[in-house]
Order: C-alpha cells, then structure tokens, then sequence
C-alpha cells in the first residue's frame, strides 16, 4: 500500500505497524511524490492524509479518480469537520479517520476496505490441496498441523497464492512483498522462499512451491476457498 504522510514520526509509526501486521508500505512524504508512485507501482490501498505540502489530499484524490484509480483510499486528518469530511468522500475516498486515532481502528479500517476489494477475489479462507489459510487470523495449517509463520513468510505465501499456477519472478515477489527499501542486489527473497518452503512442505510428500530455475516459481495449485 501507499502511506501518503508528511509528518516523519506519524508515518514511521503507520508504517512500522502495518509492516509487522504483513503489509508491504511505500511512504511519499508529498503530494507530488504521492501522484509520481502512483503513476509507476499499483496499490492495493491508499492511506492519504489531508494535509500535505504542494498537493494536498482533496487534490491528489481527485486527479488520481480522474486518472481512473480504483484502488481504495483511506484519508487521514486532524481535520474532523463534518465539511472536510464530505469534501474529502465528495473527492472520491471510501473511508475517513480523524487524528488523533487508535492504531488498531486504523487496522481495522484497512482491513474491511481491502475485504471489500478483493472479498469476490479472495475468499477469507483457502484451501490450497492440504493446507488451510485464514486470511482474517494470518493462521496457515496443513494435513492439521499449525505453521508458524513470520509476518513476512505469511506475506510472500499470501501472494504466491494468489498468483496460482502462474510463474512469478523475483521482480514481481519484490514489488507486492517487498517495499520502496528493497535492495534488488540481495538475495533476501530466495531466504525466504528458502525458509517458506522448509516451513510448508517438510514432511509432506507433495510440494506446494515449484521453482521453474533461471526464471522463478511457480506456486500453489488446486485452491479452493469458502467465504465465512
């Protein structure tokens, strides 16, 4: 998701609780910074506060609705007038929260805007061949067994879910996984996809991740989901 916060220590404290609940965040600290990575990334989520220096929220909201962006946009502000608020919802956001706020209210708001994206997408519970994610409680068990997973192991395994029987690089893992601070020389993502795969398929006769060498890898087939 995109963070678009001009207060250094607010937008550290957003981002730094978002990433430790599995979510890869791209900070722009300006309006003009926010329309440039909107126009070279795709979001799932856009949490956008109101006051900002060259481009203020209401503006950024309205050009990027014009440009045809549909993804979800959470606006943030001390502002809590009932008429900044129609200003802001009248510009195209989905949902509004005043400052000062309850992290975990912020957690919940960003969950039922994204719920409410991708709920005909992506059900809240998954059954890939023996292996049960619950997307509401990041819990993952497979054959029963409960697996343990970190934030970011839960990230890359939502992700390659989602990409199903499609082979996906290490570029693609970077840029719905990772952040802006990825360092694309390291070797981090194979780490992980190391430590995902010792996690999910040791013990188990079949794997759930197929590497494709040179080119990527190819991950969990045969879902199947429910809605609860």
């Amino acid at each position: 998701m995109l963070l678009v916060e001009d207060e250094p220590r607010v937008a550290h404290f957003i981002a730094k609780g978002l990433r430790e609940q599995s979510y890869a965040v791209d900070i722009a600290n300006d309006g003009e910074e926010a329309l440039y990575q909107l126009s070279i990334n795709e979001y799932d989520l856009i949490i956008l506060d109101v006051m900002l220096p060259l481009k203020d929220g209401f503006q950024i909201c309205k050009e990027v609705r014009a440009q045809g962006v549909t993804q979800p946009v959470l606006m943030l502000t001390a502002r809590d007038a009932i008429e900044d608020r129609v200003t802001g919802l009248d510009c195209g956001a989905d949902d509004y929260l005043g400052k000062p706020f309850d992290f975990k209210e912020l957690l919940a708001r960003v969950r039922a805007l994204l719920r409410r994206r991708t709920k005909e997408l992506r059900p809240e519970v998954l059954q890939v061949a023996d292996m049960i994610i619950d997307r509401s409680r990041h819990a993952v068990s497979r054959a029963g067994r409960n697996i343990n997973l970190t934030a970011k192991e839960y990230s890359l395994l939502e992700f390659f879910v989602s990409r199903a029987d499609v082979l996906v690089g290490r570029s693609e893992i970077a840029e719905h996984v990772w952040d802006e601070n990825f360092d694309p020389f390291s070797n981090v993502i194979d780490v992980y996809v190391k430590r995902l795969r010792k996690k999910i398929d040791a013990g188990f006769s079949r794997p759930l991740i197929h590497t494709r060498r040179g080119e990527g890898y190819i991950p969990c087939t045969e879902i199947e989901g429910d809605s609860v």
